[in-house]
């Protein structure tokens, strides 16, 4: 039977809207894939912050939660002896923006160095950027801790004088956590910079660390756990 080329032209749209559903779960299912690792650090962030924001005698102290312009965590930086060099450290960043947090990115730390105690075999660290102007220059290409932002060891517990002293003297709060307990870090001459693949694979797009950070990354599909990070900014470093 011999049909008409309005009759194939119907049957080809009919199976083209047939199949996009089927093209869209194939699609969201290979996204998925694509950014479980990013998802996991995620994760992986938000059980870091509250572990050393929810302990009140040596935790992080609420005053300066509640005063950070910004936040750094970078899970599990694993040890290589008593100086650990610091340039595989990968973690996320927010900053506030318009009264709410801004989604994270994926960032990378790179040279620089990282000293703790003798035996320690993974760190946790948590930088709290204490002024927009750290944050401004923060979200520069080049951005090296202690060349353009000083840097101090946060103090901890529920001594508000100290939390006071150490905002007033550091544009950054640095807290680091080994083996449920708190370990000196040096992280002078350390650099920040954005993780472009990893941010497009959390995303789904191309985005520059700044539209992330700046302008709450607009048109991208974020994946369930980044609206879990923003609330848990909101729970423990809003007031």
């Amino acid at each position: 039977m011999v049909r008409s080329p309005r009759f194939l032209a119907a049957a080809i749209a009919a199976c083209l809207v047939l199949g996009t559903p089927m093209l869209s779960a194939r699609q969201d299912k290979q996204q998925s894939k694509d950014n479980r690792d990013e998802v996991e650090l995620v994760q992986k962030s938000i059980d870091v912050l509250q572990k050393l924001a929810t302990v009140p005698e040596d935790g992080i102290p609420k005053e300066l939660l509640e005063r950070a312009e910004g936040i750094i965590i970078i899970p599990s930086l694993v040890k290589g002896g008593f100086i650990i060099g610091a340039k595989h450290g990968k973690g996320l960043v927010s900053a506030k923006s318009g009264g709410s947090w801004s989604p994270p990115a994926v960032i990378k730390m790179t040279g620089g160095s990282i000293g703790w105690q003798i035996g320690v075999e993974s760190v946790d660290l948590v930088l709290l950027v204490m002024n927009k102007k750290g944050i401004e220059q923060m979200l520069q290409d080049k951005f090296t801790i202690g060349g353009d932002l000083s840097v101090a060891a946060g103090p901890v517990g529920r001594n508000a004088q100290a939390a006071t002293n150490a905002q007033a003297n550091a544009g950054i709060l640095a807290y680091s956590r080994a083996k449920g307990l708190f370990a000196g870090a040096t992280l002078e001459g350390a650099a920040l910079h954005g993780d472009d693949q990893d941010n497009a694979a959390l995303y789904g797009r191309e985005i520059s660390l700044k539209e992330i950070v700046l302008d709450n990354a607009p048109n991208t599909k974020a994946p369930p756990a980044v609206a879990t990070w923003k609330s848990t900014l909101k729970s423990l470093m809003g007031k």
